[in-house]
This record gives C-alpha cells, sequence and structure tokens, in this order.
C-alpha cells in the first residue's frame, strides 16, 4: 500500500481554515488537524454548532495549538471583526466533514454562521470532503449542488466507499485523512509542468465485427483518466483520448471519445506533433475485423471464423515524429513481464515504459495497480497503491526523465554548434 504519512514539509507554510461540520465523520478531524500540522501546514478551526455536539472546541485548540472560532457573535473576536481577519488568513479553506446540510447551505450562497460567512468573504480557494449517508449522497438535490460549486471551482475530495456508521456499505464516507492530505500536498507548491502540453491516451478501443458486437478488452480507462488528473494537478495543459468508458473527466482536462483503434491513432496524431508529452495509457486493441457485417450475424450451427488485420502502432508512429514529444507507453502482461517490456521500449523507440502484469485481480477492472517503470537507465517498482496515488508517483518520475531529457537534447545541441563554429574557422569563413 502507499505510505499513509505526507512528507513533513509538504504542505509548508500553507494556511489551512479548517471547517467542520456535524457528522459522525467528525471524529476523524481530529487526526486530519495533526496530519496537517505534520504535513507542514498552519491550521485554525471552525466548529459549526452541530459539529461541537461530536467533538468539543478544546480537543481541536490543542491539537492545533489556535483558539477554536464557532459563530459570529463572539464579541472578544468581533471587535476586531474576527472573521475578516480569518478570510483573509486563509489560503486554503477545507470543509472536513461536509454535510449535505453544508453543501446545499453553500450552494445557495448562504452567510447565516462563521463558516458559510468565511467561504463568501474569503478568496482562498474552497476543498469539501463529504461525509453523509449513502441516499443523501445520492439524492438529486445533493449531486445538483455539488455540480454547482464545482462550476464554481470546489475541488471535491471524495467520498469514499465503504461502511458506513450505520450498517449499510457504499459511498459516502470521509476520505480518510492521509487521502486529504495528499490530495492538498499534490495542488501545493511548484508546478514543474506549467506551459506544457500533455497528451494521454487511455481505456480500451472496441474494434466492430456488426452492428451489436465488437472485440474489445478489459480496460477501465483508470489509470489513465487518474494520469490525466495528476499531470493538471502539476499545471500541464491536458488533452485526454478516451476509448469507450464511463468516467468523469478530471476538471481541467479537455477530453476527446473515439470508439476504434484507427479513430484513436487519428485523434492522437492530430494532436501529438505540438505536446510536449504524450502517455499512452490506453489498451489499443492490437487486431480488428477485416470486414464488418451489415447485418447482425446469426447462429448457424457451425463455426464462425474471423479474418482480423493487425491495427496501426499509435505508440510507434509517436515516437517516429521529427520533433517528437517524450513518450511514455504502457505495457500489460501476463508474464515475463519486464522482458516483454524492455522489448517494447527499445522496439519502438520509447523513452519511458510504465509496465505492470494483468489477469487475476490485478491491473484491469481494478481500483488499485503496481508498475515496474522501465527506461533505458534501469527500472523502478512503484509499490501497489490505489490508481491516483500511483499516477501521481508516475507523473513525478515522467517529469525527472522529462527534464533530464531536455537537458541532454541542450548539451547535444551547444555541441553541434561549437563543432559548426570550428569547422567555419578551419574552413576560413566568418561563422552567421
Amino acid at each position: 500500500m502507499s505510505q499513509q504519512h505526507e512528507a513533513p514539509n509538504a504542505l509548508a507554510g500553507l494556511r489551512v481554515l479548517l471547517g467542520v461540520t456535524g457528522g459522525i465523520a467528525a471524529y476523524k478531524a481530529c487526526e486530519l488537524v495533526r496530519r496537517l500540522r505534520e504535513a507542514g501546514a498552519e491550521v485554525r478551526v471552525v466548529l459549526t454548532a452541530n459539529a461541537a455536539r461530536f467533538v468539543t472546541p478544546l480537543t481541536f485548540q490543542s491539537l492545533s495549538g489556535q483558539p477554536v472560532h464557532s459563530g459570529l457573535w463572539d464579541e472578544a473576536a468581533e471587535a476586531a471583526m474576527g472573521h475578516l481577519q480569518l478570510a483573509h488568513w486563509a489560503q486554503r479553506i477545507l470543509i472536513a466533514p461536509a454535510s449535505a446540510n453544508a453543501i446545499a447551505r453553500l450552494a445557495s450562497g448562504f452567510a447565516d454562521d462563521l463558516l458559510t460567512t468565511l467561504c463568501l468573504a474569503s478568496e482562498a480557494p474552497v476543498a469539501i470532503a463529504p461525509a453523509m449517508n449513502l441516499r443523501m449522497w445520492g439524492h438529486a438535490a445533493t449531486q445538483a449542488n455539488v455540480a454547482l460549486l464545482r462550476t464554481r471551482g470546489a475541488l471535491f475530495l471524495g467520498p469514499a466507499e465503504g461502511r458506513m456508521a450505520e450498517p449499510e456499505s457504499g459511498p459516502g464516507r470521509l476520505l480518510e485523512p492521509h487521502r486529504i492530505v495528499a490530495e492538498l500536498a499534490s495542488r501545493h507548491g511548484p508546478k514543474p509542468l506549467h506551459g506544457k502540453s500533455v497528451l494521454i491516451s487511455a481505456g480500451p478501443t472496441f474494434e466492430d465485427i456488426d452492428p451489436v458486437r465488437f472485440i474489445g478488452n478489459r480496460s477501465s480507462g483508470r489509470m489513465g483518466f487518474a494520469a490525466a488528473q495528476a499531470a493538471v494537478e502539476q499545471g500541464a495543459q491536458v488533452q485526454l483520448i478516451a476509448g469507450p468508458v464511463h468516467l468523469p473527466t478530471p476538471m481541467g482536462v479537455v477530453r476527446v471519445d473515439v470508439r476504434s483503434a484507427r479513430d484513436m491513432r487519428e485523434a492522437v496524431m492530430a494532436r501529438a506533433s505540438t505536446c510536449d508529452i504524450y502517455i499512452g495509457a490506453a489498451a489499443v486493441g492490437d487486431f480488428r475485423a477485416h470486414e464488418i457485417a451489415a447485418h447482425k450475424l446469426k447462429k448457424s450451427g457451425a463455426a464462425l471464423t474471423l479474418s482480423l488485420h493487425e491495427n496501426p502502432d499509435i505508440l510507434a508512429a509517436v515516437a517516429a515524429l521529427k520533433p517528437r514529444p517524450f513518450v511514455v507507453g504502457f505495457a500489460a502482461e501476463t508474464q515475463n513481464v519486464e522482458a516483454y517490456a524492455r522489448a517494447k521500449l527499445e522496439r519502438k523507440k520509447l523513452d519511458l515504459i510504465a509496465a505492470n502484469q494483468v489477469g487475476e485481480g490485478r491491473g484491469f477492472d481494478a481500483c488499485e495497480n503496481e508498475i515496474l517503470l522501465i527506461s533505458r537507465d534501469g527500472a523502478e517498482r512503484l509499490a501497489r497503491a490505489d490508481k491516483l496515488a500511483l499516477a501521481r508517483q508516475l507523473l513525478l518520475r515522467i517529469i525527472e526523465k522529462f527534464e533530464m531529457a531536455k537537458a541532454r537534447s541542450g548539451v547535444a545541441k551547444g555541441k553541434a554548434v561549437v563543432r559548426r563554429s570550428a569547422t567555419v574557422k578551419r574552413a576560413g569563413k566568418r561563422p552567421r
């Protein structure tokens, strides 16, 4: 599993205003305060009246090292317009847990308690970690409120799926505190891909046999979509070419939907020459039917033989471009993972390849994965983790290798200029 604690400086210097609303998950906010401080953040807590029924202000004061704020009518604080000072102080507002009621009031623009007033008075970005009954989370009113807040720039962290306080299980659990801190950390600090363009392909391709049947594979697209989110978090402009999957588009990502391998190749090649990095996470079908039947094929009691042709190789085509982006491939194998992946790296002239074993609950159709990351310089294993956490690790390695490749290219160009200058001098000509 992924590491459970963020690095001590992951949120260094970040001023976090933590709003805690009513609900049994409020007790987890205590651990969240501790983890935020361990990651280097300065934390001040605002409790709603209902939250104070679950956890006392004294608990949060002890954990944060700061006075806890709970009402608009604190005379000592409001003599100095304390709520406005808090609004200006905050660099990030985090509401965890956020009840259905709190989300509804935020969506409606209420300012009838300290927390909602601060959210309206502050220019700090707002992150919301919901926690509620699964039916409350799934209700159309709640989903409409969430969608509205997202259009205003609110970041939603979770909810997770699992056991509730009541004997039910499903979406609605508060995301674990270490996950919340990791999400905030991924958006804090320098953005090494700022100004860079990243193109990602994700999901399967479907090759039609007749109007109702197709050849496909079990790729869920989760890894490619996670990579797209991780790239946006690092400041990149991201285009995502998606095969037939039912996944929400990460915020800030431009998505293009395709169906077949040839559709995907056309979409990728139309954009690849202008991108800095291409990540080929899609599980592109290797073969397609030679002919697509005009009508549904009927059973006749005899065997059916399909004539298949190879699909175009998208990765190799991108790697062959001149100039070309930094190219990252994926290799899903059932055996001899490293050997096959390394051969693919060399054969297709890739810069980096992320290999993983599939089958028996691994890789495809799974929420977790592990990666063997191979370059010409060696190999590194990224331990099993949920796909978003793994994608963030992968992007950090890609950025590192991308920067190294740029540096080598710059050195090579410099040497070429020096050689040209020397050649011109030997020929008795002035260099231009």
